[in-house]
């Protein structure tokens, strides 16, 4: 279910992920998922306001659609930044709610904030008032014993009130304490069923499961229940994950994921565009590392970007000798 004034579809989206969801992973996701919406790592909307913004916001457009993630808790300074994101042509503004990290909490924003539910109503009005895009909540169950179904439904309904008809929930508390984010993708049980009642009793909203999905069979037994379902490091390790997904999501075909030396030469044009702006080899080349994921030739790929992209001045043809490595396996498979 979709409001008229949002035309996203979120059947299938790309999480924002720290230090990897960055331009570079996402030109290379889209070629792979056509239709998948995309997210941009969280950027603080303080810095937004007052920082490098074309380092922090400069996108490809065939990167489109795509969300961007702002973090903060002060209603004029993410309305400020959400104000320069429309203008920077990005389709969705997504507050983050659901990060737990010890340094995101003492800047009081982040999964803390699910404990002020008024304040991020505030938030999302004044986001709303700002721009004429979705805006749009990532949000935990819960938090530390704050975990109670009866929490997240007073949570959601409050934002909700302000204007807000999109929530893409995680489907485990929070611990805000004691553990480490990485902590806490995996320590707190999974709760799907929480995801799924807050939908069939806020039918009006459009409600979008993240979290532990790993394959694709889980993925797709997601939409029996919700609107759309978030694949975050389990796509990263694994970019066909997606690509496949992507494929089941709408009924309408689209024409096979690329190979990944199809996919390779197709990113070569942005490759070089990029590191003639100065880019380095290897921020680039580290969110290929999973595209032999599962298929013969993986370790050859990953050991030749893994020793030949740092090197100063390293080109494309590193990529083009990692393929080669890579394919030079696959007979050798076949026989095996």
């Amino acid at each position: 279910m979709h409001s008229l004034s949002d035309p996203l579809s979120r059947r299938v989206c790309v999480a924002p992920m720290m230090d990897w969801s960055d331009r570079h992973y996402r030109h290379m996701m889209r070629l792979l998922a056509p239709r998948a919406l995309l997210y941009t790592e969280m950027v603080v909307a303080d810095a937004v306001v007052r920082g490098r913004r074309a380092r922090l916001l400069d996108f490809d457009p065939i990167e489109r659609p795509l969300a961007l993630q702002l973090g903060g808790s002060v209603p004029a300074t993410l309305a400020a930044a959400a104000r320069i994101g429309a203008d920077w042509g990005y389709d969705e503004i997504n507050l983050n709610v659901g990060c737990p990290s010890e340094r995101v909490q003492n800047a009081t924003f982040g999964a803390c904030l699910m404990a002020r539910p008024a304040l991020v109503a505030e938030c999302v009005a004044a986001m709303r008032a700002a721009v004429p895009l979705p805006v749009t909540v990532k949000c935990r169950i819960g938090i530390d014993d704050e975990d109670s179904e009866e929490f997240l439904f007073r949570f959601v309904d409050t934002v909700a009130l302000a204007g807000c008809d999109t929530f893409i929930v995680h489907a485990r508390k929070a611990i805000l304490a004691g553990l480490s984010p990485k902590e806490n993708r995996e320590i707190p049980p999974l709760r799907y069923p929480t995801v799924w009642r807050l939908k069939r009793e806020r039918p009006g909203l459009t409600i979008v499961v993240n979290g532990g999905l790993t394959d694709l069979a889980a993925a797709e037994a997601q939409w029996r229940h919700v609107d759309g379902v978030m694949l975050g490091r389990a796509a990263y390790h694994d970019p066909y994950l997606l690509a496949a997904l992507d494929r089941r999501a709408w009924p309408a075909p689209v024409e096979a994921a690329p190979e990944p030396p199809a996919l390779v030469a197709a990113l070569r044009p942005y490759v070089e565009a990029r590191l003639a702006a100065g880019e380095r080899l290897a921020s680039i080349s580290r969110h290929l590392l999973g595209l032999y994921a599962r298929r013969p030739g993986a370790r050859a790929f990953r050991r030749v970007i893994s020793e030949l992209a740092p090197r100063p001045g390293a080109s494309f043809a590193v990529l083009e000798a990692a393929l080669k490595a890579a394919e030079a396996q696959l007979p050798r498979a076949a026989m095996a």
